[in-house]
């Protein structure tokens, strides 16, 4: 399985990105899927994730209401739509899989598979 995360850049505080993650190898409906972030000299945190089907989601508390994750299936991509970016979103951004279909994981151990990362940065 491999995850490849797209959709990071430069952008003003107050805007917005859409980052993707395309999963090959196998459908990204066998997965439980989400994202976390690192910046520089933090630990990797979560930000949101979202079940197998797409019905259940969860965020991290600094990032709700301002992003939105989301899933297609059948474009085997998951996505995380960020609105009024702030500063503090500025990070590397990692998209993941969790085979364990439930609970959906909060923290970077429960997944088992990761992109490369895509870089965010919020200019203030």
């Amino acid at each position: 399985v491999q995850l490849q995360a797209s959709g990071g850049g430069l952008v003003q505080a107050g805007g917005s990105l859409r980052l993707s993650c395309v999963v090959s190898g196998r459908t990204s409906s066998s997965y439980v899927m989400g994202w976390f972030r690192q910046a520089p000299g933090n630990e990797r945190e979560f930000v949101a994730t979202i079940s197998r089907g797409g019905r259940n989601t969860y965020y991290a508390d600094v990032v709700k209401g301002r992003f939105t994750i989301s899933r297609d299936n059948v474009k085997n991509t998951v996505y995380l739509q960020m609105n009024s970016l702030k500063s503090e979103d500025t990070a590397v951004y990692y998209c993941a899989a969790q085979i364990r279909p439930a609970p959906l994981g909060l923290t970077p151990r429960e997944y088992d598979y990761w992109g490369q990362g895509t870089q965010v940065t919020v200019s203030s």
